[in-house]
Formats: C-alpha cells, structure tokens, sequence
C-alpha cells in the first residue's frame, strides 16, 4: 500500500497539465487586458474624431440657438451702436443640450437662447454618430462662447462670431475582461472648438 502511494506522489505524468489549468487564467486575463487596451485607445480616437467633426459642422450651418444668426445687437433691445463690437456684458456664453439652451449669460440671453432649433442640434450628433456610433443625444452638449469677434448691427450676417465647443460627456467605456461583472470604466469628456463661420444653412464640407 504504502509503495503504491509512493509511487503515486512520485508520478508527474499530469504536472504539465496541472500548471497550464494554474497559469491558463492569468493568460486569458492578460490577453484580454491586452484587447482592451486596444478597444480603449480606438473608442478614445473615435470620440475625438468626433467632436471635432461635430465643431466643423455646428460652424458651418445653422446654430443651435436661432438666436445666435437673426439678433441684431443695433436695433434689439441692446441698441449698441451699429459698428461696435459686442461686449461679453451683453454675451458671455452659452450652453445648449438635447432639450434646450441655458446657461446663457449677458443682457441679450433672453434674445438669443430662443428659439432652440432642435433639427440644428439632432444633425450636429447624426455627424457625430458616423464616427462614433454608440453616442445617444444626451451625451452631447454644444458651447458658444464671446470670441471678440463680430460687430453690432453687421449688414453681411450674424452681430457676433462666437467660439463654437462641441463637447462628449457622460459616456462609459465596457471592457471585456470586465463583462461578467457588467462593469465599465467612466470616460472623460472630450470637446473641439472653431470660431463660427457663415452659421447658415443644414450642410458641411
């Protein structure tokens, strides 16, 4: 009996199966951690990609807040003399999200957050969305801010010029290595900004 245990302790005819079972899941968790990093980077560079095909576009066409394009700071209820620049006492920023514009400050907000134009706003994050198919409306928010640039009362478009911020926010990233436990790694927000350019019409190069 006790020369059949012997021989039992010494037989390593299974040793190498029994190490792989040991170090098989430290691979499968290196090589995961591996693709996720990969997944990471690529989600990363598409969220950049798009907030800066975003910005192009929100610059290019119509604003969000109407506003922005139709208020003349001349004859509104600012009457600023026509040829002036446009002081960040009268606009400052402000901030427009799936549903509305706020967050305005300045003497002209009340003129120029209204009326929200919802159809701006949807195409900006259809843009978006060619690049980074999981973005849902809320995760998007568009800033326009007092550049310094624009003058009362401009005969050839809009008073004001405003530096245009289109930003992500909100969005989370699921990693494999992590999905039995349906866990996911909080993103930062990402943005891109241009000045705004003509602000007319529902296309973009």
């Amino acid at each position: 009996m006790s020369k059949s245990f012997t021989a039992l302790i010494r037989d390593s005819r299974a040793s190498s199966a029994a190490e792989f079972a040991l170090v098989l899941p430290l691979l499968l968790i290196f090589l995961l951690g591996i693709i996720d990093v990969g997944r990471l980077m690529w989600t990363w560079n598409r969220a950049e990609k798009a907030t800066q095909m975003g910005v192009r576009y929100a610059v290019a066409t119509d604003p969000v807040a109407t506003g922005i394009a139709t208020y003349s700071f001349a004859t509104g209820s600012s009457s600023i003399a026509q040829g002036s620049s446009i002081g960040t006492s009268y606009f400052s920023s402000m901030t427009c999200n799936s549903t509305a514009c706020g967050s305005c400050s300045g003497s002209a907000c009340n003129s120029l957050i209204t009326p929200y134009n919802s159809a701006a706003f949807t195409n900006i994050v259809n843009r978006m969305k060619a690049f980074l198919p999981e973005l849902g409306a809320a995760n998007v928010e568009v800033q326009y801010d007092n550049s310094g640039i624009g003058y009362s009362g401009d005969p050839n478009g809009p008073d004001i010029a405003p530096l245009v911020t289109v930003r992500i926010k909100n969005m989370a990233f699921r990693p494999i290595a992590l999905i039995l436990f349906r866990a996911s790694i909080p993103l930062p927000s990402f943005s891109a900004a241009l000045t705004m350019e003509d602000g007319q019409g529902s296309a973009s190069n």
